[in-house]
């Protein structure tokens, strides 16, 4: 049995008197507990207060299909549920398990609080407050907050999206078109009386043809559709205008002209040059349905990826996998001024970490970079390996933050920008990811024109 003196000794009763452990122990029961015991299950409502004597207990949560152990109770005096007591509707935010036998004293969450209210009356009403209305501030403010970066990234995700599916849409578009020319100017040869002969040579000649893969010389390309346009006019082909632009951009030069010219000898070019000109468009409109749709795949895996919907909890990732598609998400913020320059070590290991927790952070710390540069700068992304640890760093060239400001950076609530601004994650949550949640650090560097967030993740964080 539990005695007084027993619970003397443990820190968080210190400060109660003996009639006080007296009245607890009376209304609370000792229960003993063997490995693999559970002693509260997460969601279901939280009756009772327990509080470790001896022993070990695992706090566990279930996320997807995976239990993630969030805290260890090892040590007397260490505590959980109970807010029923303050909650009417308080559940259990974790599973209670024990790991090596011990023992608890568990309270129910009514006797907890009447108890606490014949000896901490203010203090009762204290924690009233919090529950009741501190709490409810917070959630309404965080719910808002999500909802606005959720608006954010959902808008800048869909830009990305519509440029290239605008311009597949454009581009099937103009095929239907270009196909039906090309099947008359096959028709047209065909009536002219084109032999097998000199069809197969012009089709050799076609394939001659071949789309520049260098840089194009806008100018030049200029000049030489005007060139191309002089000599189908010379020649009689008419709508040159339309047809000059496809040829030029193969790199057609004029001597190829009079190659065509004097194969077909006195029959009509007209048809000839429209199906030539016709495959060349339809091969460049084909290339940018490949682009486009190759684009938005890149798009939705990089949401894949950045979301890890088919990802359990904790896994062996590659944290630069993670920068790269936070990049993108954030990529409608990283245009215009923004030089984005990435730094990543050779051979970087993988950890074992919660990917979809740490793409959250690398999304908070990019988007307040991009901030502090006021969109013009310079973005430095970098990682680098050390023995035991991966190094993440994510620095801009904005003004800096005052001392003032850095000093009170991880501090809950705090913020420097306007309503509606950031990510609705304040730096104090991605201090606790990154503590917290993989036994890492986070620290700043800031002076006037180079700030940096450095962030240290180990390879294999401690349970």
């Amino acid at each position: 049995m539990i005695t007084i003196e027993e619970l003397r000794g443990i820190a968080l009763f210190e400060k109660l008197s003996d009639q006080q452990l007296a009245d607890l122990l009376e209304v609370g029961e000792e229960i003993i507990f063997a490995p693999g015991m559970e002693l509260f299950h997460e969601g279901d409502h939280s009756d009772f207060w327990f509080v470790l004597i001896e022993g070990c207990i695992d706090l566990l949560r279930r996320v997807g299909h995976e239990e993630t152990v969030l805290a260890v109770l090892g040590s007397p005096g260490r505590w959980a549920g109970g807010f029923r007591a303050w909650d009417e509707g308080g559940q259990y935010l974790a599973t209670g398990r024990a790991t090596a036998p011990g023992r608890v004293l568990r309270v129910p969450s009514g006797a907890l609080r009447t108890l606490a209210m014949d000896w901490f009356p203010l203090a009762v009403h204290l924690i009233d407050g919090v529950f009741n209305t501190a709490r409810n501030v917070e959630q309404s403010a965080r719910q808002r907050s999500a909802l606005v970066t959720l608006g954010t990234l959902s808008a800048g995700l869909a830009h990305e999206l519509n440029n290239p599916a605008s311009a597949a849409t454009r581009a099937v578009e103009s095929l239907h078109e270009v196909n039906h020319g090309l099947l008359e100017s096959l028709a047209r040869l065909g009536k002219d009386g084109l032999g097998a002969e000199q069809f197969t040579a012009l089709d050799a000649l076609r394939r001659e043809l071949q789309a520049p893969t260098g840089a194009v010389d806008a100018l030049a390309l200029a000049d030489a559709e005007d060139e191309i346009a002089d000599w189908l006019e010379d020649h009689g082909v008419e709508r040159a205008w339309a047809l000059a632009p496809a040829l030029a951009a193969a790199d057609v030069g004029l001597d190829w002209c009079e190659r065509v010219a004097d194969l077909l000898g006195e029959q009509d070019l007209q048809p000839a040059f429209e199906w030539v000109a016709g495959t060349l468009t339809v091969d460049s409109l084909l290339s940018q349905v490949s682009e486009s749709t190759r684009r938005i795949s890149e798009l939705v895996a990089a949401v894949k990826s950045y979301s890890r919907m088919d990802r359990a909890a904790m896994q062996q990732i590659d944290v630069t996998e993670g920068l790269e598609s936070t990049l993108i998400m954030l990529g409608h913020k990283l245009r215009d001024g923004v030089v984005v320059v990435r730094e990543y070590g050779p051979d970087l290991p993988a950890i074992e970490a919660y990917p979809g927790e740490l793409n959250q952070v690398w999304t908070n710390l990019i988007d307040n970079a991009v901030d502090a540069m006021d969109g013009r700068g310079t973005l430095r992304v970098s990682a680098r390996a050390m023995p035991e640890h991966v190094v993440v760093e994510i620095a801009d060239t904005g003004a800096g933050m005052p001392p003032v400001v850095a000093d009170r950076a991880f501090e809950a609530f705090y913020t420097t920008k306007d309503v509606g601004k950031g990510t609705g994650l304040g730096l104090d949550i991605a201090q606790r990811i990154v503590v917290g949640r993989h036994g890492g650090t986070i620290v700043i560097e800031s002076q006037p024109g180079r700030t940096v967030l450095q962030v240290t993740l180990p390879i294999r964080p401690p349970r």
